[in-house]
């Protein structure tokens, strides 16, 4: 077979890692007078780095992150100094995920919740390949909704469960429906030492149960994930409002 043949019957073989390399990896072969076990080594590397790369980008694109490039090394953790800074790069780690444990980051807008949230989905994902899920709170609780009518709402509980760490942005941020409390309640007590759930929220988790409309249902919610959870307070300065002020006084100045 010659170097066509061969790469066309790598592809066919599903083995494009190999596919891609081997004309590479014969040159350096033959450049570097390599082992034929050391050249087949390289190889094969090839393909798994390419089929890991890949499974991780299945994996980022399944997560549907709202800004998928937020990442831990583009987050100021100066702004804020009082952020427990230690605790958010421990659950970056992943081992609340193995734990199947849940993490709270609670402040006013702006602070930095959602960023770190989905940095933190990334990294899980990055560091283990676990599958994770993002939600915005009022998209989650208007799906669940939604399905309840439709008929299929056994189906979007078990696919919202199934995930090994699953993010809901931004509860108190907009309107929720009027069955928030009782749907967001069972997808808790579903998922409750089963997977791992991180909220972020602008309300202290005393003003949940009047934002949800049912003191009894959250509390028996907040019962659960108050059980395992690591609670990340962000604040007092936004960020939003820094840039807007930035903003302003350039234009001032110009």
């Amino acid at each position: 077979m010659n170097l066509v043949e061969i790469t066309r019957a790598l592809t066919t073989l599903r083995l494009s890692g190999m596919a891609q390399a081997v004309e590479a990896r014969l040159l350096q072969a033959q450049s570097e007078k390599l082992a034929p076990l050391d050249f087949l080594s390289a190889l094969v590397n090839d393909e798994l780095t390419r089929r890991s790369d890949s499974f991780i980008q299945r994996r980022l694109k399944q997560g549907a992150f709202r800004d998928a490039g937020k990442t831990l090394d583009g987050f100021d953790f100066d702004f804020n100094k009082k952020m427990n800074r230690r605790l958010v790069f421990e659950l970056a780690t992943g081992g609340f995920v193995e734990r199947r444990e849940d993490a709270l980051f609670l402040g006013p807008p702006g602070t930095g919740k959602s960023h770190i949230a989905q940095a933190i989905g990334r990294a899980v994902i990055q560091s283990q390949g676990h599958r994770v899920l993002y939600r915005e709170a009022h998209h989650l609780l208007e799906e669940l909704a939604e399905s309840s009518l439709e008929g299929t709402r056994r189906q979007k509980l078990d696919a919202l469960t199934s995930a090994p760490l699953l993010v809901i942005d931004d509860l108190g941020m907009r309107k929720l429906p009027a069955t928030a409390a009782e749907d967001l309640l069972e997808l808790i007590m579903r998922r409750y030492e089963k997977a791992s759930t991180l909220i972020t929220s602008n309300r202290p988790v005393e003003d949940w149960g009047k934002l949800l409309g049912d003191n009894a249902a959250v509390a028996a919610m907040l019962d659960r994930l108050l059980h395992h959870a690591h609670v990340v307070q962000f604040g007092p300065r936004s960020w939003r409002t820094k840039g807007a002020m930035e903003l302003r006084s350039a234009e001032s100045a110009g």
